[in-house]
């Protein structure tokens, strides 16, 4: 073969590459009718082999790499290089006026008075599977979930299947963008039907379908769910003004995006894009579940910042709960890990957002006796959220008579302990609303515990789940959580439901989760009053579980957000003889908790250390400081040789001549600000 022609060979290789690629985009993110899989296929044969004569010119975004060729054993971990974070949420227009006059108070704090030109861009809020997508110089490099915040898995094998995903965008930048993978309606049929001729369960929703379509570990199968991307935000990378620019951005660049979003001046028009979407919300390929409202502006979303998972900036609109009506046929008592009895209704079933229910939740026996419900009652029943069942009202006129009235039970179902009340932590508020079992050592709340402690958000042991914490207890192998770190294979294999496979899998899954993050280690424990939140903001200010065990009350009240009945539990907590052994037990067994300063390694401020002096304008000298530890850096009251930065307010004191004497690098309020644009 000529010099010559081989030329001609890798010159007619990357046309194809680009044609197919322009075909992609406007077939698959610019929706154009016109375009058909049988133009893709001849170009696409040609292509695969020109590659297979000459694998020299094979490149990375080339579209014959979408799909691998051997199924992943596992998913790898990855930390994500931006925390990814949640929306509060919103569920109507009074919600929305308090988060505008929230966010109204900050920036009237922060530059002295409330912003005339601060507008809004609402945005549909697709259902779907969140995803992260990393490019390095256009190419795309990783595609991973959520996972934790934190830490999620590699998918990106998969994520290339998806056409509406570039591989190269069209212009060389590095940046991070976060989208929704959904899969439409019609798909789901044609996959629910092809599961069904098989004797597989069906999926309940396009969402499940989606979630479980990633998690696949083979990419052909992905493949032929034909999954789609929409994404929505530059979470790193590239100066952008506004998020207007940003959603425009993004389509220039190759991604597909909602082409439906709207700026809004006002709450009345959030209002009426949401009420007119909640008519149209199943016009859409995909499924909405309400409306994103965010700042528009990028200079105010920066002075609003992030609380511990979720931006001030922004907020969830979501459209009302889906409502169906059923009957009643049993009420049975759940006990939670912290001994709270739960009233539980069994329901007929019925189906709703998707999904068919017969349990709801009826919260506690104030709230049985105030909505008068009875065994037999026909109720409404709705999913808060679309996730958990509960019962909202009764419908009094079909009862026949034969309805049954609920007890307020006075012994545990469980272990047959007493029930009480208890007093709520500030005194001032009474007792609480729920019954509590008297037996703190209770079959039922120890299991609740360790099925808590186990969760995603905790110490995420995959494959242990309910079922087989409950067989572990019962089989006598474990009595508490930091049982678990002592397990082998050998005990687990004569196990029903267990074979060597599957129990070498667990016991690995229990060895890679004996190393934690601090914020997870915190929230596994189970305390009262601490949730996802509260523990990351507990690790961010105390850093280690040494200090954090040590600190009184009044040291616990100065962390944001803690407030007198959280810091006495967390003291109580900590001061309870029986938890010091089971968290000592736990590092005898091999649990130990990253160092913060891995934890900052991959961060852009890793082993930097700032020192702020004088008085901050447009900024709280507690939000400078969780600015700098959220990206690795340290916040350090004094200046020494070891300072990197000294960052300069109104009026600084000694440290500003000090940082001059030392000859280290001085930042301006507007400077330092700047480092996280």
């Amino acid at each position: 073969m000529t010099k010559e022609h081989t030329k001609i060979m890798k010159t007619r290789a990357a046309r194809l590459r680009k044609q197919i690629d322009e075909l992609r985009y406007r077939y698959h993110v610019l929706n154009d009718p016109e375009i058909t899989d049988a133009m893709y296929d001849g170009l696409m044969d040609e292509l695969r082999k020109i590659e297979t004569q000459h694998p020299e010119f094979l490149t990375p975004d080339s579209p014959t790499q979408r799909i691998a060729g051997t199924p992943l054993e596992k998913f790898e971990k990855v930390r994500h290089a931006v925390p990814q974070w949640s929306f509060q949420d919103a569920f109507d227009k009074a919600d929305l006026i308090d988060w505008e006059e929230r966010i109204m108070k900050l920036l009237h704090k922060r530059l002295g008075h409330r912003p005339s030109d601060l507008s809004y861009v609402v945005e549909l809020k697709i259902d779907g599977l969140h995803i992260v997508l990393t490019y390095a110089k256009g190419l795309l490099e990783t595609a991973a979930t959520r996972g934790d915040g934190v830490i999620g898995e590699n998918v990106t094998v998969n994520i290339k299947t998806i056409q509406s995903v570039p591989l190269r965008l069209a212009e060389s930048l590095d940046l991070v963008v976060e989208g929704e993978v959904w899969m439409s309606a019609s798909m789901l049929d044609a996959l629910n039907q092809s599961r069904k001729k098989a004797g597989e369960a069906l999926f309940a929703n396009p969402r499940n379908a989606a979630a479980g379509t990633i998690r696949q570990l083979d990419p052909k199968i992905v493949a032929g769910r034909k999954l789609s991307l929409t994404v929505y935000d530059i979470s790193w990378g590239g100066h952008i003004a506004s998020q207007r620019e940003e959603l425009t951005i993004l389509r220039r660049l190759g991604f597909s995006t909602d082409t439906h979003w709207k700026e809004a001046k006002t709450i009345g028009d959030i209002i009426a894009f949401w009420q007119e979407w909640q008519k149209k919300k199943h016009s859409q390929p995909f499924w909405i579940d309400g409306v994103v409202v965010k700042v528009n502006q990028k200079k105010y979303q920066d002075i609003l910042g992030y609380t511990g998972k979720a931006p001030r900036w922004a907020i969830a609109l979501k459209f009302p709960a889906e409502q169906g009506t059923t009957t009643i046929t049993d009420v049975y008592v759940q006990v939670g890990r912290t001994g709270a009895l739960t009233p539980v209704a069994l329901m007929e079933p019925v189906r709703l957002a998707g999904t068919t229910v017969t349990h709801a939740t009826l919260h506690n026996f104030d709230e049985i006796a105030r909505l008068d419900v009875r065994v037999g009652d026909t109720v409404v029943v709705e999913k808060a959220g679309d996730i958990i069942p509960k019962v909202v009202r009764v419908l009094p006129k079909m009862r026949t008579g034969k309805e049954k009235k609920i007890s307020r039970p006075t012994r545990c179902p469980i272990c047959s302990s007493s029930v009480a009340q208890r007093d709520i932590l500030d005194k001032k508020q009474g007792k609480s609303a729920a019954l509590f079992c008297a037996n703190r050592t209770c079959y039922a709340q120890e299991k609740e515990k360790i099925i808590h402690f186990v969760s995603k958000k905790a110490f995420d042991i995959d494959g242990l789940g309910e079922k087989i914490v409950e067989q572990l207890i019962d089989e006598g192998l474990i009595k508490n959580a930091a049982d678990i770190f002592t397990l082998r294979q050998g005990d687990l294999e004569p196990l029903e439901r267990f074979a060597e496979k599957s129990a070498a899998n667990l016991i690995e899954a229990i060895q890679e989760a004996k190393v934690i993050s601090l914020p997870r280690f915190i929230f596994g424990l189970g305390i009262a009053h601490v949730g996802e939140e509260t523990a990351f903001r507990l690790a961010q200010h105390f850093g280690s579980l040494n200090a954090l065990m040590a600190s009184d009350v009044a040291s616990l009240e100065e962390v944001p957000d803690v407030g007198p009945r959280v810091a006495e539990a967390l003291f109580a907590f900590f001061h309870d003889p029986k938890q010091k052994i089971f968290i000592t037990t736990l590092q005898k067994n091999g649990v130990t908790i990253e160092l913060e300063k891995k934890q900052r390694q991959a961060l852009p401020f890793s082993g930097k250390t700032f020192v702020l002096t004088g008085t901050l304008s447009s900024i709280s000298r507690d939000e400078a400081k969780e600015k700098i530890r959220s990206l690795g850096g340290l916040a350090s009251g004094s200046v020494s040789a070891k300072t990197d930065y000294v960052v300069v307010g109104e009026h600084p004191g000694s440290k500003f001549d000090k940082a001059k004497a030392l000859g280290i690098r001085v930042l301006s309020e507007e400077e330092f600000l700047r480092l996280f644009r």
